[in-house]
């Protein structure tokens, strides 16, 4: 599994999803979609009929931070744009409906898990899905603080699940980068770092030699 940086989007409406997109889209073969309700989250993120452009061996994942993500995976413009669906274990009642809805639709699944979730909620469902999110951050903006106790669940879940695409999301400056590589995940997001700078790329380049 070759270790990945994946720029994450924020946005309130389409004007502001294309010029966050122009920044990185050209930066990795993978984007993360941070989709919000302001309800499961204060803000509120992607909560319209967005416009993704679509290129050669380009991929996007739509991190669900909603309350209820069924509504969500059911509605067929947004999700026929995107290729991964993560939604949050924290935000449903029974897992095994939203995996095989989501699968239905023919896109790989994903869950991701808030900070004071445990590695054990996830446990029964591993072997179901693509890819699992462990946010580093009490999720919702960019710019949050690491959280450290992170680490240790992905230990936790690289034991469990050797082959399993780990994320992690969240205060990945490049202290917490190094950390997280050496704990076993592969993915890493990173949202306001790159958004949040004049040259993207230039930024984009220094996380990913840390990773390699």
């Amino acid at each position: 599994m070759k270790p990945q940086i994946i720029p994450s989007i924020i946005a309130k409406n389409q004007a502001e999803l294309n010029k966050r997109l122009s920044k990185v889209i050209n930066l990795s073969s993978i984007i993360q979609l941070d989709i919000m309700d302001g309800k499961f989250v204060k803000n509120k993120s992607l909560w319209f009929d967005f416009k993704l452009p679509h290129k050669p061996r380009k991929t996007y994942e739509a991190h669900l931070m909603v309350k209820e993500p069924l509504i969500w995976v059911n509605d067929k413009k947004n999700i026929k744009q995107v290729n991964t669906v993560i939604f949050h274990i924290e935000s449903i009642g029974y897992p095994d409906e939203i995996i095989s809805l989501i699968k239905s639709k023919h896109k790989k699944v994903g869950i991701a898990l808030n900070p004071s979730t445990p590695v054990n909620k996830v446990k029964p469902y591993l072997s179901k899905i693509s890819q699992i999110t462990t946010l580093a951050v009490n999720p919702g903006k960019y710019g949050s603080r690491f959280l450290p106790s992170v680490l240790n669940k992905v230990k936790q879940l690289r034991k469990l699940k050797p082959n399993l695409n780990i994320e992690v999301d969240g205060g990945l400056g490049d202290k917490h980068l190094k950390e997280a590589k050496k704990a076993g995940a592969n993915m890493f997001i990173s949202g306001g770092y790159l958004q949040n700078t004049k040259n993207s790329r230039e930024a984009y380049g220094k996380l990913k030699r840390l990773i390699v």
